[in-house]
């Protein structure tokens, strides 16, 4: 057996005593807590600028890649929660959620990470103000379908992204080997042609120094 599929058999032997053992939703200090999430770590989708390892370490040091995945009947969209909206979030642009689509498919990650980062993960994801709300949904993966954590996006109103956010979307997807047509898709993502300081600056392999190495 090898590991990777030892770790998914293992998180869906865990989810399946949690199920038995606590509601759907509890709450932890005020943070949403999914089945996903009831024991020692939990199993979370990225399909946004989380996708890329050092996107989302920043927050969230204990993130593992455990495997690539898909979410069908979904589509990624960019944009903002809120109608009036003039660029002025921390990537200056619209931002990655996942709407109700027949027929496609949202490729990303699934991480495993310590459930002390759930807090950090919920801050990151603007769910105490109303941005983004946790669900959980049913990944496939080449193992099998795993429970995950995911976020989608409350209010949802179409915005153009911006270059570094779509830059980082992209990186994550090619750093992980998401399929060639989904990454193309991606690339092809129309941006709000925006040219400044952003969450991209903070990310320690994207900076100057790093540009000629590999991620």
């Amino acid at each position: 057996m090898s590991y990777l599929t030892y770790t998914i058999l293992l998180a869906l032997f865990h989810q399946q005593i949690a199920s038995k053992a606590v509601p759907a939703t509890a709450e932890n200090n005020g943070t949403s807590v999914s089945n996903s999430s009831v024991s020692d770590y939990f199993m979370y989708f990225a399909y946004g600028s989380n996708l890329l390892k050092e996107r989302l370490q920043l927050k969230n040091p204990s993130a593992v890649f455990v495997t690539t995945g898909s979410l069908k009947d979904h589509v990624i969209q960019f944009g903002y929660w809120k109608k009036e909206f003039n660029n002025t979030n921390s990537w200056h642009g619209g931002v990655a959620t996942i709407e109700e689509s027949k027929g496609d498919v949202v490729w990303g990650v699934v991480w495993k990470m310590d459930k002390d980062n759930l807090i950090s993960l919920d801050k990151q994801e603007g769910v105490g103000i109303g941005f983004y709300s946790p669900l959980d949904v049913t990944i496939n993966t080449d193992e099998g379908e795993v429970l995950c954590r995911t976020y989608q996006m409350n209010n949802f109103t179409v915005h153009q992204t911006s270059p570094p956010y779509k830059q980082v979307v992209c990186l994550g997807a090619k750093q992980n080997g998401l399929p060639l047509d989904y990454i193309k898709k991606l690339e092809a993502v129309e941006t709000n042609g925006y040219s400044g300081p952003s969450i991209l600056d903070d990310i320690t392999a994207l900076k100057p120094a790093d540009k000629g190495k590999s991620l």
